[in-house]
């Protein structure tokens, strides 16, 4: 199950909702076509996931190809790497 209304594995989201909102985040794992695990590798960290509803949430068309390329691949992922991939993004706002 890779797509689900558009979202995918690595892209880049942004809570629009509760207490995380305005927050960068990435899309670690799709739970069904309503939830989606997140991380962003200092508060929420790989470890603690954070299941959020997709529609409380803003989705850039940006995906972090190597990223998605690690978790389709079952390579290894840390919380440096998920930090440095979305800092461009967290400069942004």
């Amino acid at each position: 199950m890779e797509t689900t209304s558009d979202i995918h594995l690595g892209q880049v989201v942004r809570s629009k909702a509760g207490r995380d909102k305005g927050k960068v985040f990435t899309v670690l794992n799709i739970v069904d076509d309503e939830y989606v695990l997140i991380v962003d590798g200092d508060y929420r960290r790989l470890d603690n996931p954070k299941k959020k509803k997709i529609k409380h949430l803003i989705v850039y068309k940006t995906i972090i190809e190597e990223l998605k390329e690690r978790l389709t691949n079952g390579q290894k992922v840390n919380n440096a790497f998920i930090r440095k991939a979305l800092d461009p993004f967290n400069k942004e706002i």
